[in-house]
């Protein structure tokens, strides 16, 4: 049976990962967070998913891309080993048979991507050095673009502050380390925040933090 989860994309969601429950998964030791989905099985799926040490998910295609980070332990599949901190996407029409000897935790997407984008991504950010970001107290990796698309590593430091700026195409955050806030609210280390196309807010981290940000993505 169809299932929709947060799938309308003019509401803003904030889910605190770290006190959502784990779900089962169809493969044994593979567990998931969802945080948008809309179907069981198949369509957009947007969670957080956990392999414990020796599982095994199984083959499957990716009709409209994968994106994943890792966020902690090594993820494997048969074209690689990608540790914490890496980021890659997997395009339209790719599969794999993914695994994981240690256990990992990860940030996925699925079948989201615009069909002409086909390229390969494999990054492994602990290796790149930032670069300075827009305003003074902000570092950026860029990770991928594509039309209004842009997903890029974000790091805070402590009492940063960044100007009012508007999402026209949306923007969704995930927080890896801090705590990251706006006007709306304070979002610790696990949070994810989707905000709606033409939303906009006035973001800052009195602590510091690292993101994960997506934005333009909304609007295809």
């Amino acid at each position: 049976r169809a299932i929709q989860i947060n799938m309308d994309l003019s509401r803003r969601i904030v889910i605190n990962t770290a006190r959502a429950a784990w779900v089962r998964s169809p493969a044994k030791g593979v567990w998931r967070k969802p945080l948008e989905r809309e179907a069981a099985e198949s369509g957009q799926v947007t969670s957080i998913v956990r392999y414990d040490s020796g599982s095994e998910f199984v083959p499957h295609g990716h009709p409209a891309g994968e994106e994943i980070f890792v966020i902690s332990g090594v993820f494997e599949d048969e074209y690689g080993v990608y540790p914490a901190g890496s980021y890659f996407r997997n395009p339209p029409g790719s599969s794999h048979t993914p695994r994981s000897s240690e256990g990992c935790v990860l940030w996925v997407k699925l079948n989201m991507f615009p069909a002409d984008d086909a390229q390969s991504l494999n990054i492994n950010t602990r290796s790149h050095a930032w670069s300075a970001g827009l305003v003074e107290g902000l570092a950026v990796k860029p990770l991928h673009s594509f039309g209004a698309e842009n997903t890029a590593l974000v790091q805070w430091q402590p009492g940063s502050k960044f100007v009012n700026h508007v999402h026209h195409g949306g923007e969704e955050i995930f927080v890896l380390e801090g705590v990251f806030e706006d006007e709306y609210g304070s979002y610790p280390k696990g949070s994810w925040i989707r905000s709606p196309p033409h939303s906009q807010h006035s973001p800052f981290s009195h602590e510091g933090c690292t993101i994960l940000v997506k934005t333009g993505h909304m609007i295809k």
